[in-house]
């Protein structure tokens, strides 16, 4: 069975020939670069290792990896296809702290300070917020809550975007659909409601950068929220709208959403807040893309969420990511039990905070087999570790963790 159809299959609740699988289909299921070398060193795929976006400090997966693991999806995200339709040798060289050499992105630059730490510099050459400290891993963005306070008279989400960059998203997706078998995940144009996720383009996050405020302005200020949601929703819309006719039904379903909305005890709000105050700018969200496109709706939401997964269905959200299994009251069995046939769980498959960095390879293994045979009676799963596979994590790992996967993941054994 075709990749294409096999995640067709798992997101309508049917099983396939097996459970599909993806690494790096979008910024939060993908693997640290520095992993991603030692995987394809021991595999001895080669190659300098590119990074997908410098932020994150993610690999891109090159076709030999995915090809080695069965990987089903591929990104389609529209802020990587600039870089992504660059030939090789524009890319930036660098070292890393550890010595590692690798490829940014085309234009990326860095300035070193006199520490030695890395400032990520934004386009015109300024210092951004974002700062990877000496001999660390990512950069970190040290902007939030040292604004001004949230004028929503400032706030201005994007509502365009520009022709010439539709036409590069409809060439490259109609090349990536028409040469490969992959199913295309699409990413862009969303929405941010509580302004933890750096997935989404943060001009389009109604916090500002100061979620802490924000939180106030929930309980204090709801006709205030209520109405800078409601364009940050109307915003979306007409860049979907656009993306749609870019890309049309290339795309199994698109990203609305990157609205971390859990810790790893509980909620960061009363469910019943969320339902009153974002459920419904979801649902209006949700119901344009599903009134007018073939799309999938796709959400990122970290931590424990249990009680917000409900509201989450009933908003019209059909896939959600990451599944963080190790945070409180996301048991894996009360999961697929309850919400198995509602909603389809992308990622679970693998416990990155307390297994896949510490086990050994065949703990990982078993670790794996006994996920799959929770998520994938029934369809409803694709499989992904839990958010980004980290810097930490053995190479030997990771390939144990997505052999598994393929071998696991038959329905068709005994």
């Amino acid at each position: 069975m075709k990749p294409r159809e096999r995640v067709e299959r798992a997101i309508n609740f049917q099983e396939a020939d097996r459970v599909p699988i993806d690494l790096g289909g979008l910024k939060a299921s993908g693997i640290a670069v520095e992993t991603y070398r030692g995987v394809t060193w021991q595999l001895h795929l080669g190659g300098m290792p590119r990074v997908s976006d410098a932020r994150f400090m993610i690999a891109l997966v090159e076709e030999p990896v995915l090809q080695r693991f069965g990987v089903d999806v591929a990104p389609l995200d529209i802020s990587m296809i600039p870089a992504q339709m660059t030939p090789q040798d524009r890319w930036v060289p660098r070292r890393l702290f550890s010595g590692t050499e690798l490829l940014f992105p085309p234009g990326t630059r860095i300035q070193e300070d006199a520490e030695g730490n890395w400032i990520l510099l934004a386009e015109d050459g300024a210092p951004s917020s974002f700062r990877m400290p000496k001999d660390g891993y990512y950069f970190d963005d040290i902007s939030f809550n040292r604004g001004e306070g949230i004028d929503p008279a400032k706030f201005r989400p994007v509502d365009d975007i520009p022709e010439v960059a539709l036409r590069q998203i409809e060439d490259y997706s109609s090349q990536l659909y028409d040469d490969t078998d992959y199913a295309l995940l699409g990413w862009g144009g969303g929405v941010c409601f509580l302004g933890l996720s750096l997935i989404t383009d943060r001009r389009s996050n109604v916090t500002l950068g100061m979620p802490d405020e924000w939180m106030m302005m929930l309980l204090t200020e709801q006709d205030t929220c209520h109405e800078m949601m409601n364009r940050s929703v109307e915003a979306s819309i007409k860049c979907l709208k656009l993306l749609h006719q870019a890309v049309g039904d290339r795309c199994f379903a698109w990203g609305i959403a990157s609205d971390d909305s859990g810790t790893q005890r509980g909620e960061f709000i009363k469910p019943s807040l969320w339902a009153e105050m974002m459920k419904p700018h979801y649902r209006k969200l949700c119901d344009w893309i599903h009134m007018n496109t073939r799309w999938k709706t796709f959400l990122h939401s970290c931590g424990s969420i249990y009680h917000l997964i409900p509201h989450f269905i009933e908003a019209g959200v059909d896939i959600l990511n990451p599944v963080q299994t190790s945070a409180a009251n996301m048991d894996p069995v009360r999961l697929k039990k309850e919400f198995g046939r509602k909603i389809v769980f992308w990622g679970g498959g693998c416990d990155t905070q307390t297994v896949l960095g510490g086990a050994t390879p065949e703990e990982v293994r078993e670790h794996v087999r006994e996920r799959l045979s929770i998520f994938a009676p029934g369809g409803g799963f694709v499989f992904n570790q839990v958010h980004n596979i980290q810097c930490n994590v053995p190479p030997e790992n990771v390939i144990a963790m997505l052999d598994a996967a393929l071998e696991f993941g038959a329905y068709t054994q005994g």
